[in-house]
């Protein structure tokens, strides 16, 4: 059976969900491959044993935390050399499609970005994609190479599927471009205790609705008794009332959780662009006639600050 390289995206050896994502995905196509760089490389094994990797390739040098970018792509490139994988995937992240953007011009593969599904085909994966904002559904596989292929997360459930895991070193020799840009500080995120907006399986969001920074308070209840992130529309932000790294639209963060609820937020384009492949989407507005409800799975015409705080309620009392 051919073999399909995953590029693990791990933290000190701690893997993130999209990685397990992936490797459910890469069984469809193949024997998935893990590939783990950096500092806990060979900690990943055990997580992605379990989620089905076959094997595990580890390598650890300074670069990868030292420098951006390149010393992956570079690490990847003799991953693809060593396996001669059927795919190559890859986290939907920012970093995510630099890297695998970097690898198919290296490889001389096509691309695609933002895959919400993948399917076995006669001729290679088939990517399923949203296009134009969202608005039509497309199948895309690539024609010439090895496809490299970035997934959003929350495209596939993280199955479990032991398999042996076997941790292989990974022979990498770093180009001369591989320390043209280097980190010279870093700043730790400050922890909110909610899930990463990108990754979670529940998004709450706010917009222009909620009408102020203090009342985006309503909006942080409902998702901490959920469990979810908070979100927050391009119109909220730009006033100020939540950070831009929050902000959920084209020109900010695309997620796809099973479950987004829309609260004070008109439904424009630029938003819907960042979650319209939510796979459950609720809305709650005053407006009957708000472009959200177009979209919806689920639709409350009512004003938020009646609603959001009973449903809180109702959560709650359901946990109880």
């Amino acid at each position: 059976m051919a073999e399909v390289l995953v590029y693990v995206d791990h933290v000190d050896g701690a893997v993130r969900k999209p990685t397990l994502e992936l490797l459910t995905l890469a069984r469809r196509l193949g024997e998935p491959v893990a590939v783990a760089l950096g500092a806990g490389a060979e900690n990943t094994a055990s997580a992605l044993a379990e989620h089905g990797a076959v094997k595990v390739l580890t390598h650890d040098a300074p670069e990868y935390a030292d420098y951006l970018v390149v010393p992956k792509v570079d690490a990847l490139q003799a991953a693809c050399a060593q396996v001669s994988p059927a795919a190559v995937l890859v986290p939907s992240s920012a970093e995510g499609k630099e890297i695998a953007a970097r690898l198919a011009v290296r490889i001389g593969s096509g691309i695609i970005t933002d895959a919400v599904d993948l399917e076995a085909g006669d001729e290679g994966p088939v990517a399923t994609q949203s296009a134009f904002a969202a608005s039509f559904t497309t199948t895309s596989r690539v024609s010439k190479g090895t496809p490299v292929i970035t997934v959003k997360p929350n495209s596939a459930a993280v199955e479990a599927a032991p398999a042996a895991g076997a941790v292989e070193a990974l022979n990498v020799s770093f180009s001369d471009k591989a320390t043209g840009t280097k980190v010279t500080g870093r700043t730790p995120r400050e922890s909110t205790g909610r899930p990463e907006l990108t990754e979670a399986a529940i998004v709450v969001s706010g917009g222009r609705g909620v009408n102020g920074a203090e009342n985006f308070a309503i909006i942080e209840a409902l998702a901490d008794s959920l469990g979810a992130a908070v979100g927050a529309s391009r119109a909220a932000v730009d006033a100020g009332w939540y950070p831009h790294t929050n902000q959920v639209g084209q020109t900010g963060k695309s997620v796809s959780p099973q479950l987004y609820i829309a609260s004070g937020i008109s439904g424009a384009i630029q938003h819907r662009a960042g979650m319209q492949t939510s796979k459950t989407i609720v809305a709650i507005n005053k407006d009957s006639e708000a472009p959200i409800f177009d979209l919806v799975d689920y639709g409350v015409v009512g004003d938020l600050f009646d609603v959001v705080p009973q449903l809180t309620e109702e959560v709650e009392a359901r946990k109880g």
